[in-house]
Order: C-alpha cells, then structure tokens, then sequence
C-alpha cells in the first residue's frame, strides 16, 4: 500500500511538471517518461481469474495490451478457448503483444496465424523466409526485405476489395531504434474537428486499380467508426468526393478528384501529431509476439527500422497476413466499388 502510494504521489510530481498534463510514456525518453513507465506498471498489474487462459496489461488505457507469462509455444494447436479469448481481446485492445515467445519456428507461427482466419500471402517471397506464407522484413537485404512500411501511415491490404484482418509479427531480432508507430482510428477519427470529420466522410481513396474505399467506414468486428487509407505515394491515384446530395445514403462519387499528395499529406500531418497522444511507438524485444487488428488502427515503420545493421544491431521480423472477411462499408450501407477512370 505504502508503495502505492508512493508511486501515486510520483506520478502527481511528473503531471505538475508537466503543466498539469501526463505525457504518454511510449512516445517520450528520458526520466520523466522512465518513473511514468514505472508507475504504469505498477498500476497495471492484475491477478489471473479462474479459467482465464491469460491476462492482459493494457498499455494504454483506450489502446494495445501486453500478455507476459504465457507460451505461444508447441506442436498442438492453441485450444479453442485461447483462440476465442485472443479474438475477444483483438477486439478490445486492437494489438496484442505476447512477450517472451523466444523464436518461434516459421511452421508454428503459420499454424496460430491460421486458427486466426485464412492466411492470404501477397508479398515478395525472400530466400531466407522459413515458410512461404511468412513475409521476412530485415534492415539487412541479405537477411530479409527492406524498407518496408516505410512509405507512410497506412492499412494492409487497401488494394484489394477484403483488406487483411489481422496480421502477426514474431520479432527473431531487433534493432536500435526499429519502432513502430501505431494510430487507433476510431480515437484518430474522433478527434478532429467538425469541419474535418464532415469533409472526410466524403472522401474515397482510389487505388491505381480503380478500386474506391470510403475513408470513413463501420469496423466489421468492432462496429465503431475506422478509417481506411494508404499514404505512401505508389498506393493511391486520387480521392474521390461525393455529391451534395442531403441523405448521405443517396450520395454518389461526384466525377471530382482529388490528388492523391493532398489528403495523404494532410493525414500525414494529423497522424504524426496524434501519435504522440493517443497512440504508441511500439519499441519492441526479441521474442515479442504481436497480433494487430490491421481494420481498426494504422501503423507505421519508423525511419530506425533500417538503422545499419553494424551500429544498430539485426532487424529481423516474421510477419502472417490474416485474409479480410468483410467489403468496407460505411454507415450508411454504401461499401468499396471499383470505378472507371477513363
């Protein structure tokens, strides 16, 4: 109790340094953030119910959660419960991160990924990937494939109809500096004013397939409000607008684009700036496990993640793609739609 206290009246100290405002200790270094990681911790620690296979420490209260002291390993398949529990809490928390899994084989993270939905491989196939359904990502092109998500804020998958659902990421190493930055959408969404929040309703990011998906659309699973959207340059040939027609539901694409630098600079902005206060520039450790809900937060591949491999230490990621399940569709029933840009 004594200690709780302490730990209390610690976290008063670093807000009144703070001007009254806790800064999010996963976007901040130095000993502010360190005594905050520290008070966290010590807040977040629960005691496992009878029957729950796991529990979860939330990272952030809206957002993300850790699981410690449990294995992801073996031959079997995960027991339905588990399987059912890890869904329930991907619709909860968005990401999951299993810590301490070791190395796991490329046959066992294929095997868990598949009792999460259908693995969808869409990606180039690199010579050192221990199974063709594991996409290997590295700092090194030796080891693995470089610069990847490093084109800007986005969602997998937005070139096709059903983007992913979920995808897996078992780190075997890490580097020096190689976070990722993760947004949750609903939060991101949310917390923009009118004017944007109107204007954005209307908006279709057009791929260079033709392919149209709202920008703001329903959560299949979690039915809150998502967004869906590539920033990086190659993905994305215009936005389109919708008419000013009174019922959103009778709206149609008004034959008006717009170029593709210009939203994609404009969430790029929000996004780089919303980071640091609702979301998480995840720093992760050898042997972490993670599951991200690709539908309902954007995420990003910091500039560290290609850190030289002699100063900054071996990046090495394994990473599933969970096949999507669901057309995005808006609230008011209005779903992707291919269109003709002759």
């Amino acid at each position: 109790v004594l200690g709780s206290v302490l730990l209390q009246k610690t976290a008063s100290k670093i807000a009144t340094r703070c001007h009254g405002r806790l800064p999010n200790p996963l976007t901040r270094s130095g000993t502010t953030a360190r005594l905050l990681r520290g008070v966290l911790r010590s807040q977040r620690r629960f005691v496992m119910g009878p029957g729950e296979p796991y529990t979860c420490t939330p990272i952030l209260p809206h957002f993300a959660a850790e699981v410690h002291g449990f294995s992801l390993a073996g031959k079997d398949p995960l027991p339905a419960d588990v399987v059912a529990r890890i869904k329930d809490d991907m619709k909860k928390y968005r990401v999951l991160v299993f810590k301490d899994q070791g190395r796991l084989s490329g046959e066992r993270q294929v095997q868990i990924s598949q009792q999460l939905g259908t693995i969808e491989s869409t990606f180039y196939k690199h010579p050192k990937s221990p199974h063709p359904d594991i996409f290997r990502v590295s700092n090194d092109e030796t080891e693995g494939c470089v610069g990847v998500g490093r084109t800007g804020w986005h969602i997998d998958g937005t070139f096709q109809t059903r983007p992913f659902k979920y995808q897996t990421m078992h780190f075997h190493s890490v580097c020096e500096g190689g976070e990722t930055w993760f947004v949750p959408l609903k939060e991101f969404y949310e917390m923009q004013d009118e004017e944007t929040r109107d204007r954005w309703d209307r908006y279709w990011m057009v791929t260079r397939e033709g392919l149209a998906h709202p920008l703001v659309y329903r959560h299949p699973v979690r039915e809150d409000t998502s967004m869906m959207f590539h920033c990086g340059p190659p993905f994305c040939a215009a936005w389109a607008v919708d008419d000013d027609a009174e019922r959103s539901s009778e709206r149609k694409v008004s034959g008006r684009m717009i170029a593709p630098h210009v939203v994609q600079d404009e969430l790029t902005r929000r996004l780089d700036e919303a980071v640091d206060r609702i979301g998480i520039k995840m720093s992760w450790e050898e042997g972490d496990f993670a599951i991200n809900d690709n539908l309902g937060n954007c995420h990003y591949a910091s500039k560290g993640t290609q850190n030289p491999k002699k100063k900054a230490g071996l990046r090495i990621l394994h990473r599933t793609t969970i096949a999507g399940e669901d057309v995005p569709a808006k609230f008011d029933g209005r779903s992707s739609k291919y269109l003709d840009l002759r």
